[in-house]
């Protein structure tokens, strides 16, 4: 029995197809993928993931581009964007979590109408889809121009989150983890993204992000991508339903966060556990063609490059075979 178990092992070890998975030091996939290891979940589907963490997300687009790494985390725009350009990635939906525009406690501003003449920070640049989003959600709704009606200050979501704590800024637009870190100290929410998508023709809960990969080498190894994204669906359903699995992983939430408390974990689980997907690829992918509109009126080709409308293929809808 020992012998024909021992005599096993090589050829099972032999069909196991190793995935390089590149992911920002302190991002969020990092939980899912540590959910993953921890269970199993990768090994059941006869892969082994090596998490490669990567200080920006220009490492990660490298790397991909490059082929040192199968997998990383990014949006649709970056996809079809690459695909407009030849490329050949792809992109399985990851997370419907979105960012929210902040006000402190006990702020006299309560509509977007009341950002008139206030500081606003938004997290990333002029051309960050989510300010853009927000922009086109305010001319619509409210005929605001918050480009000429408020003053930006462009930075990274950990500093914008510092200085709206301080009051130097009036309010901010920041990315669903600094938001949620944000929600645990007082702040409130003015408004989410998950609004401003469906009033501008979303039918659902979007995922912006999603974990992209090579199509052709999808089609290679399509034992290897579907494993992956049922690993990534199993560590989903767990993270859903077992509190005991985030009292694990608290350790890796609160790496390199001083601040983190009982207030923040349970904003952090509860804003995940929001974002997890549920709908069918084809529905994301209606509705990403929806909101591509919208960001090539008011990004331009700096921001979408040549392409009229998403690039067919953005989205995965499993392999051929």
């Amino acid at each position: 029995m020992c012998l024909a178990f021992v005599s096993c092992l090589p050829a099972r070890a032999e069909n196991v197809t190793p995935i390089k998975v590149g992911v920002l030091k302190f991002g969020t996939v990092n939980w899912v993928m540590d959910t993953i290891q921890a269970n199993g979940f990768d090994k059941d589907e006869g892969i082994s993931l090596e998490v490669v963490p990567l200080a920006s997300t220009q490492a990660t687009a490298v790397g991909l581009q490059g082929g040192s790494l199968d997998i990383v985390v990014t949006d649709w725009l970056w996809v079809s964007r690459e695909r407009t350009s030849g490329a050949d990635f792809t992109l399985v939906p990851f997370s419907t979590a979105l960012g929210a525009i902040m006000v402190p406690p006990d702020s006299p501003i309560k509509t977007l109408a009341d950002l008139k003449g206030k500081r606003l920070g938004v997290a990333g640049g002029p051309l960050d889809k989510s300010w853009l989003l927000i922009v086109a959600y305010a001319l619509r709704t409210a005929n605001i121009d918050l480009r000429t009606e408020t003053t930006q200050e462009f930075g990274a979501p950990p500093l914008l989150a510092a200085r709206a704590k301080q009051g130097q800024i009036d309010a901010v637009l920041n990315f669903w983890p600094y938001a949620a870190r944000l929600e645990a100290v007082g702040f409130t929410q003015l408004i989410g993204l998950e609004d401003v998508v469906r009033e501008l023709g979303a039918k659902g809960e979007v995922a912006m992000l999603g974990y992209v990969f090579n199509a052709d080498w999808a089609e290679q190894n399509p034992k290897a991508i579907d494993g992956f994204v049922r690993a990534a669906e199993k560590a989903n359903e767990l993270l859903a339903t077992s509190d005991a699995e985030w009292e694990r992983l608290k350790p890796v939430m609160s790496a390199n966060d001083p601040s983190f408390d009982g207030a923040t974990f349970e904003a952090l689980r509860r804003r995940f556990r929001e974002g997890i997907p549920e709908r069918e690829t084809t529905s994301e992918e209606a509705d990403a063609k929806i909101l591509y509109q919208f960001l090539r009126e008011l990004g331009g080709a700096k921001l979408v490059g040549k392409g009229a409308e998403l690039a067919p293929g953005t989205f995965w809808h499993g392999s051929a075979q």
